[in-house]
């Protein structure tokens, strides 16, 4: 199905979460009375979605304070999901590749503003200049997905290069820095231009550099040939408009509101900006140890962590590679939500408050916002939305 992310979503359900510099620590339990708050309107919000399975990591006070799956994560094998399920990140995948641009332009091997193709080559140059900066804050004007297919595509690319056969010798849709156009794609070109400065392949700088020290054991590309230990099935929920479409044949065989299996998927189309797995505990950690420093410099944070601005003036409300808003009280949140064939996914973070939940289903579609914001009243005392796109 399609991947979807809509900024408002990305930040305007989070306020609650953590920071825990050490990444490979074992989650130390919150309070009894919290977790069975916790438990019971994770199970309820499952029940009222008929999400299949779904798991969910907190962490408080710069530690791994809680993480647990919850209903199933194959119905089909009686598979329970687990803390350490591994589900698609979908677009929760672009927060980490930004973070590895982010991490060449530190060390001077990767220029924001020049032209990407100095180290994309593979992507021929367009009518205007695009830089990685833009590419990053989705001002590139590199289209999304616009052909039939396109976001459930099937065809397997081998390197990311490869995959930019897609759409790299399309024009851009705009004059980049003129407006906020959401591009996967663009993140298929931010990869190749990783592998271009760094001379390493997307897959091996994103573990050594990016995964590894982050304590992200269970993080890696979603390559469907490989047997990956926990890794969870997928499903949809059928809706109305999608069963009216269906043959008659099939409507005989299926039922609004039904669970069945994801449509197949191969994410090798966009593996930069959609083609990676991992688990919610990787992702907490993620969160905790980019917040700490571990993975950038800070002033390189406070450039992600900022909203982008067109060139006449208009804020984006997302920065480099993640989605930014703010609480009523002024604590900065940044956050990415990912959905695709057979995934739901939600990543939160306020910075200051050093507080950060991931929550990973195997449904599509499925509203993890809402389990998120009932968290957080559990928590921390009850705040007004944060205001965000």
């Amino acid at each position: 199905m399609i991947e979807r992310l809509r900024i408002g979503f990305l930040t305007a359900m989070v306020v609650l979460l953590a920071a825990a510099p050490l990444a490979a620590q074992k989650a130390q339990e919150l309070p009894p009375d919290a977790i069975k708050k916790i438990e019971e309107v994770v199970r309820q919000e499952q029940a009222r979605q008929k999400i299949p399975g779904l798991s969910v990591a907190i962490a408080v006070d710069n530690k791994l304070r809680y993480s647990k799956g919850f209903g199933m994560s194959d119905l089909e094998h009686s598979v329970p999901a687990k803390a350490n399920s591994v589900y698609r990140t979908a677009s929760i995948a672009k927060s980490m590749t930004a973070t590895a641009v982010m991490q060449l332009a530190e060390q001077g091997k990767l220029d924001l503003d020049a032209p990407v193709q100095k180290y994309c080559p593979s992507f021929p140059e367009k009518q205007w200049p695009v830089t990685t900066r833009q590419l990053l804050g989705h001002l590139g004007g590199v289209r999304h997905y616009a052909k039939p297919g396109e976001a459930s595509g099937t065809a397997h690319y081998d390197t990311i290069a490869e995959s930019l056969a897609l759409f790299k010798d399309e024009s851009l849709l705009h004059e980049p820095g003129t407006k906020f156009t959401y591009t996967t794609y663009g993140y298929s070109v931010l990869g190749c231009a990783i592998e271009g400065a760094s001379g390493m392949t997307y897959e091996d700088y994103m573990r050594e550099r990016v995964f590894k020290p982050a304590g992200m054991n269970e993080t890696g590309l979603d390559n469907f040939r490989l047997v990956i230990p926990n890794r969870s099935r997928g499903y949809m929920k059928l809706d109305q408009q999608t069963y009216n479409r269906l043959p008659e044949a099939v409507k005989r065989q299926a039922k609004v509101d039904g669970i069945y299996n994801a449509s197949l998927h191969d994410t090798s189309m966009k593996v930069p900006g959609g083609g990676i797995v991992s688990t919610a505990e990787d992702l907490v950690r993620f969160a905790i140890t980019i917040n700490t420093g571990a993975l950038v410099k800070r002033d390189t944070l406070d450039q992600m962590w900022i909203r982008q601005k067109t060139k006449g003036g208009e804020e984006t409300n997302y920065g480099l590679g993640w989605g930014v808003g703010e609480t009523n009280e002024g604590h900065k949140v940044v956050s990415h939500s990912g959905g695709q064939a057979g995934t739901s996914t939600l990543l939160v973070l306020i910075p200051e408050k050093g507080l950060a939940i991931a929550v990973m289903s195997n449904l599509e579609r499925a509203s993890l916002g809402s389990i998120i914001q009932q968290i957080r009243n559990i928590l921390l005392p009850p705040e007004k939305e944060s205001r965000s796109r």
